[in-house]
Formats: structure tokens, C-alpha cells, sequence
């Protein structure tokens, strides 16, 4: 999200979810010594990760265009605001976990059980 000249939020368009889950399933297959549970796995996290992170950016965008020069809705909908941004950053650090985990599965060098990994993810 950036602002434009006129301070209005400009919205960079994203691909579609089907579309990244579809190539994140793609690098899913291309690691072999993959299961199939650790896969489906992987992939809900995926999603669910992407999900989350695109339902809080499209609400945070909209209350910014409500709040935006108008400090009395800023001190109604600001802690709200701060929620969705903690969202996004929960979804993000999800993500990023994912890929440590799947960095690891791409080496080789450690078996990770998918019950360890709900509860990896779910610390926060």
C-alpha cells in the first residue's frame, strides 16, 4: 500500500488466491520427500495464511478511508485499524514459519511431524 501525490491510498493489485495457492501446491510437488498429509497441510496453512492476510488488508483499507483527515472516526476505529494490521503481521509471521519449514523439508535433513508443526504455528 503506498499513497499516491494527493495522499490517497493507492492499492497494489495482488494476484488472486486460487492462483498463488495453486503455484505454492506446485512447489509443494516438487518437494519429493514430501507426504501427502504434510502437503495438505502445508497448503491449508498456506491459504488460510493468505486468506487472513487479504480479508484484514481489504478491511484496513477501508477504515483508513473512513479515519483519513478526521480525527474523531480516528479515535473510534484507530484500535481497530491496529487490530488488522496485527492480523496481517500474524499472517505474515505464518507464512514465514511455512518457509522455514519447508526449507528445512527441501534439505533433507530433519523429518517434522505435522502435529509439531500446528503447534510451531500456532505459539502465537
Amino acid at each position: 500500500m503506498e499513497d499516491d501525490d494527493t495522499g490517497n491510498i493507492v492499492v497494489i493489485q495482488d494476484r488472486d488466491i486460487e492462483e498463488r495457492i495453486k503455484d505454492f501446491g506446485g512447489l509443494l510437488n516438487q518437494i519429493e520427500s514430501l507426504n501427502d498429509k504434510k502437503r495438505k497441510l502445508w497448503l491449508e496453512i498456506y491459504e488460510n495464511s493468505i486468506s487472513d492476510r487479504q480479508n484484514s488488508y481489504a478491511m484496513f483499507s477501508q477504515l483508513v478511508k473512513i479515519v483519513k483527515d478526521k480525527s474523531s472516526e480516528h479515535a473510534v476505529h484507530g484500535k481497530t485499524i491496529a487490530t488488522y494490521i496485527e492480523r496481517m503481521s500474524k499472517a505474515n509471521d505464518q507464512l514465514i514459519k511455512l518457509a522455514e519449514l519447508i526449507a528445512r523439508a527441501e534439505k533433507g535433513n530433519e523429518e517434522i511431524d505435522p502435529d509439531d508443526m500446528y503447534k510451531r504455528i500456532n505459539k502465537d
